[in-house]
């Protein structure tokens, strides 16, 4: 089989499901923006600082890495600096090869200059079409959709969920809650999320990153999910063995077909896994359960879909067909119309492949 290089990958069309937009800025962007408003940064020069977000980031600790962020949201307070990152998103994504992309924020956290919820997220959907319409221009075509997240520590989630519904016609396809999982458990933010059922509404929970089966079970069983943001520690329902042994609620989810949406680097950042190596990425996927690969926060992770692919590729020998299958996995699970998805597969991701494959 011949080696697969970073640089092919590049070329190839992906799709990315999990990404924040608050922690994929460009550390140039974040120097200009931050001396606009007066914020301190640690470093002025955007390569230092570059390293400095991923450095800050390799701790281990979940809560430790969401530090990282303060600098980020800090310069992100206006409609200019929001629609000027969400623009530099989507160029970046799409310069890599990102044909569909979900983007996530949470509006709540972008108020301190007094802009309304609704113009927070104006900005953002501005934003991201005009970097859509930059990259056809330049022939690497992208479609963004952005979920509206809302942080499972505060009390806002109705408020954001309300939020997301009366964008679904501009951009929005999906809501989210974020943050610390320990001690702050989905099923506080219950009505939020019956009111999204009720309203037909699309919505994913980080669910099995820092905390474990029962956060993964609350979120699927009790709130209903569509799909787990991160989910990795669905393998600590799965016993070691030949073949392995799966419990009630990983059957469940590989039943279901409910799609994980796995960021190995960020996994390991955070200590969710120790290693790319040993990431249960590759258990998962032998398993076939609806694996998707996702970047999660490109700046502190020091990432990009096609570096993700890169690694796992290094990891676990994968050639083209795994990359594909993960790729249609994603397709498979965005929150788009089934056509719209239908026709990113056939026309765009299967053709590009095929030529691959063989």
């Amino acid at each position: 089989m011949v080696a697969i290089s970073y640089e092919d990958i590049v070329k190839v069309p992906k799709a990315l499901l999990h990404d924040h937009l608050d922690g994929g800025l460009r550390p140039a962007t974040i120097v200009e923006l931050a001396a606009e408003v007066g914020h301190e940064l640690p470093t002025t020069d955007p390569a230092a600082l570059g390293v400095w977000f991923t450095e800050a980031a390799n701790s281990g600790s979940l809560e430790r890495y969401l530090e990282t962020f303060a600098h980020t949201v800090a310069v992100m307070q206006t409609a200019g600096a929001l629609r000027r990152v969400a623009r530099e998103c989507a160029l970046d994504l799409a310069a890599d090869g990102v044909v569909y992309a979900e983007v996530r924020f949470a509006p709540e956290q972008h108020l301190e200059q007094n802009l309304t919820l609704d113009e927070v997220v104006d900005a953002v959907v501005t934003g991201f079409r005009e970097g859509s319409a930059l990259a056809a221009e330049a022939g690497t075509p992208i479609r963004i959709g952005t979920l509206l997240t809302a942080m499972r520590h505060a009390a806002r989630s109705q408020e954001i969920a309300e939020l997301a519904v009366r964008h679904r016609d501009t951009g929005v396809v999906g809501f989210d809650i974020a943050g610390a999982e320990a001690g702050f458990p989905p099923t506080r933010h219950l009505d939020a999320f019956e009111y999204l059922q009720r309203e037909n509404f699309h919505f994913t929970i980080h669910a099995g990153e820092a905390f474990g089966l029962p956060s993964i079970w609350q979120a699927i069983q009790w709130c209903g999910a569509d799909r787990l943001g991160h989910g990795v520690r669905i393998v600590d329902d799965i016993t070691p063995g030949n073949p392995p042994v799966l419990g009630r609620l990983a059957a469940y989810v590989r039943d279901k077909r409910i799609p994980l949406e796995l960021c190995p680097s960020s996994n390991v950042q955070t200590g969710a896994a120790a290693s790319i190596a040993d990431h249960p990425i590759g258990l998962l996927r032998d398993l076939r359960f609806r694996v998707t690969v996702n970047t999660d926060n490109r700046l502190m992770s020091g990432t990009s879909m096609s570096r993700e692919m890169a690694l796992l590729v290094e990891a676990f020998g994968y050639g083209w067909k795994e990359l594909q299958w993960f790729t249609i996995n994603a397709m498979k699970s965005a929150f788009i119309p089934f056509d719209e998805r239908l026709r990113i597969i056939d026309e765009v991701i299967k053709p590009a492949y095929a030529e691959l494959i063989g």
